[in-house]
């Protein structure tokens, strides 16, 4: 009898130990900011994101796109546009007679100068 009230005992910080990691967050869950859905703060008329983009390397192959966290094949639907063609860097949606190229590196303006050399380029971001 003494045995089963020593081993409960001896428990009871197990099982309370086990109730806190239960609550602890998973490290390798995506964080909060990630959707599986539509990009949730779309305003109205912005345009869709390219965010991923796959083609299998054999001719002929698979090529997906995921769009606004919606993975879609070529010649498949977008929030009804079809899509017309899928590169390594850009997906072409055609709704009607309008065209749309969404782009996996959309255009950046640079921050600084072009420099000459990578040490001219340490020099502009030091000063």
């Amino acid at each position: 009898m003494t045995l089963t009230v020593a081993a409960a005992v001896l428990a009871c910080p197990l099982m309370v130990a086990s109730a806190h990691a239960q609550a602890l967050p998973d490290p390798t869950r995506p964080s909060g900011t990630l959707s599986a859905h539509a990009n949730p703060g779309a305003a109205e008329g912005e345009l869709p994101r390219l965010q991923s983009v796959l083609i299998a390397p054999r001719p002929g192959g698979r090529q997906v796109a995921v769009i606004d966290g919606e993975t879609v094949l070529l010649g498949g639907s977008f929030k009804g546009a079809r899509v017309a063609r899928i590169t390594q860097a850009e997906v072409e949606l055609v709704r009607g007679r309008e065209r749309q190229v969404l782009r996996l590196y959309p255009a950046t303006t640079p921050a600084t100068s072009p420099a000459t050399s990578p040490a001219d380029a340490g020099a502009a971001l030091a000063n």
